[in-house]
């Protein structure tokens, strides 16, 4: 049964976060909040986890997974973006958005997209998710909590543990958290293509 970390929103106790953080080392699978409904998280380096992640979800490897990265200052390593790719991602981040970008060869074949070598990333604008991304020293290998077979994002961790505890072995809790997903740019080809509309405004990305 998934351990529940129950963790201040706006002062999250180290403590916590530290015990969350050291499960997910160990390979565990947690859900956390953001700030846009609650995701499933795992080591970015563990593939074991990684194919949990994807069979909890029930997604196959052709649905991208997101980088969560504590800052822009990460995404050299996974993405290769220009400038003005940059000043359109530094304009809207942190924040409820996810942008599809080359992959770098840092990025395992296994976690990009198998056909075009793409890598979803997003700096989140959730103060437990930063937290937890500090305590790591790394971004986190994650997707939206939709359960197989529905549309909608969970942002409940009470639901979430009768869900999912059985299969989860940490949910971080901060209290419910929007219920909407990100907005999802796709950077691949140059110019911005939108291809979700989310709870980050498109329109501060001339949408």
């Amino acid at each position: 049964m998934a351990l529940l970390f129950d963790v201040h929103p706006d002062n999250p106790q180290p403590r916590l976060l530290k015990q969350a953080a050291q499960l997910l080392h160990k390979g565990g699978l947690a859900a956390i909040p953001t700030d846009s409904s609650y995701a499933l998280v795992c080591h970015l380096d563990d593939k074991a986890a990684a194919e949990r992640l994807r069979r909890v979800r029930g997604v196959d490897d052709r649905h991208h997974l997101t980088l969560l990265c504590r800052d822009l200052s990460e995404l050299a390593t996974y993405a290769l973006v220009d400038n003005k790719q940059y000043r359109l991602l530094k304009s809207v981040t942190p924040g409820a958005y996810t942008f599809i970008l080359p992959a770098t060869k840092e990025v395992p074949r296994r976690l990009s997209h198998p056909s075009r070598r793409t890598v979803g990333l997003r700096v989140p604008e959730c103060t437990v998710t930063q937290g937890l991304l500090a305590e790591l020293g790394q971004p986190l290998l994650a997707t939206t909590l939709i359960p197989p077979g529905e549309t909608e994002p969970l942002n409940d961790a009470d639901e979430i543990s009768e869900r999912f505890g059985s299969v989860l072995d940490a949910i971080v809790s901060n209290g419910a958290c929007p219920r909407e997903p990100t907005t999802v740019v796709d950077l691949t080809d140059g110019d911005p293509i939108l291809i979700r509309t989310g709870r980050g405004d498109p329109a501060r990305l001339g949408f």
